[in-house]
């Protein structure tokens, strides 16, 4: 999960891209000719793009305000407010006192697969990883009360019933210490290849013609954005939190210039 490689153009879904656009930060609701404009940078044809709205809304995660207009939907919209959080991603975060949260799952079950991938999910978002006994845990540094940390989690997918508790001192019979779920050697590799590629590409996208740098712009991004959003956010004590961070401020500025490649490709289409 850790490893940063941006997107593959043929990887790119008509349904992954209208959700990616519907939850970039510097969006507001798009139109069906923009969406369209958009797809044909990957190759999707406009029909192939219709379809994939229409089930989009179908399923809750877009609606139409307006003929013609779409935006995140009522069971998309925690889960956008979450991605689009991504810049204040530091403001989630206070000292670790060396405290731990729990996240217990084992009385949920397992049988309802869907509802089981979208706590996982969840889960993962928030950090937690899941140890041999089954539970999910992370270092007790986020900045959210417990309540709320509860209230988010379910708003982004988790059970209703889930339970947390915050554990000060335990002795257990876990072989491996709860500190070696995390791979802080893959997480500084992330943080490394994500901040250098970017600046690559803020050095070549002045360079290149429109359509090419608003595709590598949302390729890259998304990645990026992908790997600070499933960051577990770790402390200094466990992590590089400055690489991570680094990281973080690369990818304001590589918002910024993606925001702009966005807006000459939009304009060209539309003017044309």
């Amino acid at each position: 999960m850790y490893y940063f490689k941006p997107l593959d153009p043929k990887d790119v879904s008509p349904r992954a891209l209208v959700l990616s656009l519907m939850s970039s930060a510097f969006t507001a609701p798009q139109s069906i000719g923009r969406l369209i404009n958009a797809a044909a940078l990957f190759d999707i044809e406009p029909a192939t793009l219709r379809v994939a709205v229409t089930r989009l809304l179908k399923e809750g995660l877009l609606e139409s305000p307006d003929r013609g207009v779409y935006q995140p939907g009522p069971k998309s919209r925690a889960l956008t407010r979450r991605v689009q959080g991504w810049k204040d991603v530091t403001d989630r975060i206070v000292p670790w006192q060396g405290d731990w949260l729990l996240a217990l799952t084992g009385h949920l079950g397992r049988t309802d697969r869907k509802q089981l991938r979208a706590r996982e999910r969840a889960l993962a978002l928030s950090g937690y990883k899941e140890t041999e006994s089954g539970y999910w845990v992370r270092p007790a540094n986020l900045s959210r009360k417990l309540a709320e940390h509860r209230a988010d989690l379910i708003g982004i997918g988790a059970d209703e019933d889930i339970s947390l508790i915050r554990v000060s001192e335990h002795a257990l019979s876990e072989t491996a210490p709860w500190t070696s779920l995390w791979s802080t050697e893959d997480l500084a590799r992330t943080y490394e290849q994500a901040t250098d590629t970017m600046l690559a590409s803020l050095e070549r996208l002045p360079s290149l013609p429109k359509d090419m740098s608003a595709r590598e712009s949302l390729l890259i991004g998304q990645a990026v954005i992908r790997a600070i959003n499933f960051d577990p956010l770790l402390p200094p004590e466990l992590a590089d939190q400055e690489a991570f961070l680094r990281m973080v401020d690369t990818m304001v500025h590589y918002n910024d210039a993606g925001r702009k490649c966005w807006q000459a490709y939009y304009a060209a289409t539309e003017n044309s």
